[in-house]
This record gives structure tokens, sequence and C-alpha cells, in this order.
């Protein structure tokens, strides 16, 4: 009998993911599957929770809404900064990505969306904050998780 997706396991799929207009985002590479641990929070929640159950061979269709997903665009996160805080970037544009360390000391990510002037416009959402995402998934794989797995939080 195949093993089923169950906390601690891990658990080896084919993806891929569009959004509600059907533009492919992201995809797995034909021959490297995404592997996690499953119960560690290692991929978003509504697409974690669809997979309970299930086991090697299956394939579904998972629809994950923004709050289970990279959660809901915030307004606080996008703001206009003086291109001073640039220092040492000559040609800045909409779409480039910056890390910057928040104020509780965690590194994030910040994209460039808009340059007007000395004024530039950043965001710090997640990309795909506020989008309901569209899995297709095959499940190649389900395992029990080894013991240094289970201790890292995360598959190898």
């Amino acid at each position: 009998m195949s093993l089923l997706i169950e906390k601690n396991t891990v658990v080896s799929f084919h993806y891929t993911l569009t959004n509600a207009e059907g533009d492919v985002l992201d995809r797995s590479e034909q021959d490297a599957p995404m592997t996690y641990l499953h119960g560690a929070g290692n991929i978003i929640p509504g697409l974690e929770s669809a997979l309970v159950g299930k086991t090697t061979g299956d394939q579904l269709k998972v629809t994950v809404a923004p709050e289970e997903g990279y959660g809901e665009k915030h307004s606080d996160l996008i703001q206009t900064v003086s291109r001073e805080l640039f220092e040492g970037v000559e040609d800045i544009q909409a779409g480039m990505q910056f890390q910057a360390q928040s104020p509780d000391g965690n590194v994030q990510v910040i994209r460039v969306v808009g340059v007007d002037g000395d004024e530039i416009t950043i965001d710090a959402n997640h990309p795909l904050a506020g989008e309901t995402l569209h899995f297709e998934v095959e499940i190649t794989q389900v395992r029990e998780a080894a013991a240094e797995e289970l201790e890292h939080g995360h598959a190898h």
C-alpha cells in the first residue's frame, strides 16, 4: 500500500502554477520535482492542506485563496522613499528587487514599482500577495522523513 501524505512525510511533486488569467507563473522542472517536509511550513498552507491524504501518482488541481497563499496585499508595505536610500545604484527602474532589513531585523525583498524623479515607490509585499493561485499537481513520491530531516525541519 502506498504511503499517504501526512505530517512528517517527505513529498515530491511536479506542479504548474497559474494566476486567475491562466498565465503560467511558475512550474517545476521536468527532471526536478519540488520536494518538501509535510507539516513543517515549507510550502504555502493552502497547497499543503490540499495534499493531505494524497499519494504517489495522484493528480489534482488546487485553488489557493490569498489568505492561504502569500497573504493579502497590504497597502502599508507600499511606500514612496527618496532616491538617496539607494546609494550607489545609478539607474533605478521599476521591477528591480533589493534586499532590505525590516524593523524586526529580518531580511525582506522589496521591489521597485515606480520611479518619479527622486521619488522611488517600493513594495515589500510578496509578488504573489493578493493573488488567487491555481496549481496543477502530480505527486511523484511520498516517503517517511529521516530523523535528520525532522530535526532540520526540511527535506534533504
